[in-house]
């Protein structure tokens, strides 16, 4: 059925952006006031909240109490990158890449760090098989493909006696995903994405295996000072209880502590986990009931819970591109959708952040604007 009428419900926020993510519900500035804000980050003040949130993080997520936790400049893209430069080198390394972030690790560790890893790619929409992979080298791999909308079920095919560290970059993972603490050697996130806080910070988590590889091993490259996790062969354990590298935003800081008070009222993990899968559940519906739009994730399986990435699928379509172009201006443009188009290099289409701190009620609302900016750049390409 045709729908060529504007519909009468509007989101109330419309933000569906998959980075910097849309904020906490009911968010104001004034949240912020406690922010020491011209303090040094290494006064008792500064020290404090820096450890708070160390410490929120550990309780929220459930990481295992000898698992290190230390914030580290660059978002998600600097834990990343100071996790590969440090750890890798010391045994056979395999790279698996689904997506655009994934590729870049690749290109890092093959032409930057020049090293002779194996290498496996599946195609948007699909995530390597786990069962080819070999988990005694060390593996890099995303868990949830921000850029193609697919994720890693669960950890069941990493084996608890696996002889390398796996690596994963779990930054719209975290805070909406289970993950399995036990199967993880290196995780890494930025708080600006599920939680939507500022950008510029990341988070770097280690295993006392990752701990031990930290100590025992020297990369065969120099190590940029920003990189610098050891001191005399020891972790420097002041990152990992609030001593940051570099200065951090303590505004920044302030509005993640916000965010994290905010996850434990709405039930901590489970909550958060609990409102992505309703957030993704109301978009899969939608796509399951018209037959001109669908996941782009091939199995349901691996379908992400928070960047939902959709194509068009009509026939009547003539340039793929240019048409969901069209679709996510129309929806800017009538304030119902912002920021949705497909990442630069996936597939063209669609892109719905359904993260944590989108309510589902604005899901609810946005999708009949889809079907009406549909419908309408059907009827304009006529």
């Amino acid at each position: 059925m045709t729908n060529t009428t504007a519909p009468a419900t509007r989101p109330a926020n419309p933000r569906f952006s998959s980075g910097p993510c849309s904020k906490i519900p009911g968010f104001t500035l004034d949240m912020l006031a406690d922010a020491p804000l011209g303090r040094s980050h290494r006064a008792a003040v500064g020290k404090a909240k820096l450890k708070e949130a160390i410490e929120t993080t550990r309780d929220i997520l459930g990481v295992p109490a000898d698992y290190r936790i230390g914030i580290v400049p660059g978002s998600d893209t600097g834990a990343v990158e100071m996790a590969m430069w440090s750890l890798l080198g010391a045994r056979p390394v395999e790279m698996l890449a689904w997506e655009s972030f994934g590729e870049g690790w690749v290109t890092d560790v093959v032409k930057q760090l020049k090293l002779d890893a194996t290498v496996k790619k599946a195609g948007y929409g699909e995530i390597v098989d786990f069962a080819t992979v070999d988990f005694d080298k060390d593996v890099v791999f995303t868990w949830n493909g921000t850029t193609s909308g697919v994720r890693v079920p669960n950890g069941d095919a990493i084996p608890a006696d696996r002889a390398g560290l796996t690596i994963c970059d779990a930054t719209s993972a975290a805070f909406a995903m289970d993950l399995p603490w036990d199967k993880l050697d290196v995780v890494t996130f930025s708080w600006q994405k599920v939680l939507g806080g500022e950008g510029a910070h990341g988070v770097l988590i280690l295993s006392p295996r990752a701990v031990e590889r930290l100590e025992s091993y020297t990369p065969a490259w120099p190590l940029p000072k920003i990189f610098r996790m050891t001191k005399g062969g020891k972790l420097i354990e002041g990152i990992f209880v609030g001593e940051t590298i570099n200065t951090p935003s303590m505004m920044a800081v302030e509005d993640y502590l916000v965010a994290l008070k905010w996850a434990q009222t709405v039930g901590g993990l489970k909550g958060l986990v609990a409102r992505a899968a309703a957030n993704a559940q109301t978009v899969w519906d939608f796509c399951a009931a018209r037959p001109w739009i669908a996941n782009l994730a091939v199995d349901p399986a691996t379908a992400s819970t928070t960047s939902v990435c959709l194509k068009f699928t009509d026939d009547r379509i003539k340039d793929a591109a240019a048409f969901a172009k069209a679709v996510a201006k129309r929806l800017e443009k009538e304030g119902v959708a912002l920021d949705i188009g497909a990442y630069r290099d996936a597939p063209a289409g669609l892109r719905i952040w359904c993260g944590s701190t989108i309510e589902k009620a604005d899901i609810e609302a946005m999708l009949p604007w889809l079907e009406y900016a549909f419908e309408a750049e059907i009827a304009a390409q006529a």
